[in-house]
């Protein structure tokens, strides 16, 4: 025989539950005269057959045909008021609840007004409270078939995060201005996600947000970005880009053999001088281009070896900037070392 309920009470110890069934499964039976206690800061649902009979606030109520008339008819005349009767009670918190999480499960793509695409991972908190008991059971729990706490806040969750993303979709900004825009973004998210809740017997008190960032692949854009526009002339730009891979290509030549390798450091030495040239005409203002004197193609000029002794003491310099940096040997800095310093001995005269 199924057990009859003669006092329903819930009492929450976390103080983190929503709402809580009772019994927690299947269909519990009442009485007539039951004892329903609802604490502060509580309601009680009486909910049968996808239907909110009743709602009990704070207090000690005796159930009767009175307080949930509905009951005459699920009751029927034919037993007598000591007839159990089946049903489900929700006993809603209706407190407000501060600090619940919100964050988005996937990057979310948007149109960047700078780098013309961005992907943004975000999270923060909001607060929300129940304002309407009935409407809540009915809308949560019957229409969503959701009472573990888990669940509704997850279900929650998805609607400030889908008017997050609609609300970035339709700003039309670069994720640059975000930071600025913090306040107004959060102020937004609640002004869009508040008739949601309240169409589920919800208020939304606040919401917050406490990061915006972009994703690995958007930060390394932006930081492309952050150096293009610290270049400014990209003309200059390619210039240093390029007269970078072939001192890196002298350096590597030069890693071969000793005579190589001197020669080689000996072109990378030459090539930072031609390569600081190249910038500093490059920032200049362009003249008017002097007419050719000859349509015959430049002979590339061949690699120079040190010579003089500033030459000289720039090649040990970058043997000294090489070595700290890890990229040749002790044993390879030591040989060609030695020989250039011989080499500038020999040229001073000692």
């Amino acid at each position: 025989m199924a057990r009859v309920f003669d006092i329903i009470e819930w009492a929450d110890d976390t103080g983190r539950e929503i709402v809580r069934r009772f019994p927690e499964q299947g269909s519990g039976d009442f009485r007539i005269g039951s004892q329903v206690i609802v604490r502060e800061s509580q309601a009680a649902v009486f909910f049968r057959d996808g239907k909110a009979l009743d709602v009990f606030g704070p207090g000690r109520h005796t159930i009767t045909t009175a307080n949930i008339p509905l009951l005459v008819n699920l009751i029927g005349k034919a037993f007598s008021g000591e007839t159990p009767f089946k049903a489900e009670v929700y006993f809603v918190s209706t407190r407000e609840f501060l600090n619940m999480k919100w964050g988005t499960p996937e990057p979310i793509t948007i149109r960047d007004a700078v780098l013309r695409m961005a992907r943004l991972r975000a999270f923060g908190t909001y607060a929300m409270q129940v304002t309407d008991p009935q409407l809540f059971v009915t809308q949560i729990v019957g229409a969503q078939g959701l009472y573990r706490t888990a669940d509704i806040e997850r279900f929650l969750r998805s609607i400030v995060i889908t008017k997050l993303t609609d609300l970035l979709g339709e700003l039309g900004r670069s994720i640059l201005d975000i930071p600025a825009m913090m306040e107004e973004l959060a102020a937004g998210i609640a002004a869009k996600a508040a008739p949601d809740f309240a169409a589920r017997g919800l208020a939304l008190r606040s919401v917050y947000i406490e990061s915006i960032s972009p994703t690995e692949e958007t930060a390394k854009a932006i930081d492309q970005a952050a150096a293009m526009g610290a270049i400014g002339d990209m003309d200059a730009y390619l210039k240093y880009k390029a007269a970078l891979a072939m001192g890196d290509a002298a350096r590597q030549e030069g890693a071969g053999g000793l005579a190589g390798a001197g020669v080689g450091l000996g072109a990378g030495a030459a090539m930072g001088i031609t390569m600081a040239q190249m910038m500093a005409q490059a920032m200049q203002k362009p003249s008017a281009p002097a007419e050719p004197t000859s349509t015959a193609p430049a002979a590339p000029a061949a690699p120079k070896t040190p010579q003089t002794v500033e030459e000289i003491q720039a090649l040990l310099d970058n043997l000294d900037a090489q070595l700290a940096a890890g990229s040749i040997s002790e044993a390879t800095y030591q040989k060609l070392y030695a020989k250039w310093e011989q080499k500038l001995k020999e040229l001073q005269g000692g």
